[in-house]
């Protein structure tokens, strides 16, 4: 009998686990712009109702935008866009009426080169405190 109360508590408090529920959606971007001709990872966190956080994905989430196109939860651009900026929209598929947009702009700017490796160049070896 005490087995049987002990599993029923842990399959309680396993399904309770499970009955966490995305209270809102928030935009946590690693980087202030889109780059041209690549995949651009759109992360996307929820708050759960016990206060936790949590990273969200495609299985929740369905992701759209008014330019490229989606493959995850990475936003597609081509090599050469017609625009300047993306509109990004975000909605939970449990729960539609819980949406985010937010407006990315593509750089513009190329990266700089990489410096040049010199082998005849040793490195500089740094000393700690006590060498």
């Amino acid at each position: 009998m005490r087995k049987f109360f002990i599993t029923i508590l842990f399959l309680g408090g396993f399904v309770a686990a499970k009955a966490q529920s995305v209270e809102s959606i928030h935009f946590n971007l690693y980087t202030d712009s889109l780059k041209k001709g690549t995949h651009n990872y759109i992360n996307i966190d929820g708050k759960m109702s016990d206060g936790s956080w949590r990273p969200l994905t495609n299985k929740e989430l369905k992701f759209s935008s008014d330019y490229g196109s989606f493959d995850g939860n990475s936003l597609v651009l081509p090599e050469n866009p017609t625009v300047k900026k993306v509109t990004v929209t975000v909605s939970l598929k449990s729960n539609p009426q819980k949406t985010k947009e937010i407006t990315i702009w593509i750089k513009q700017k190329p990266d700089p080169d990489l410096p040049k490796y010199d082998p005849d160049v040793s490195p500089k070896r740094k000393r700690g405190p006590f060498f």
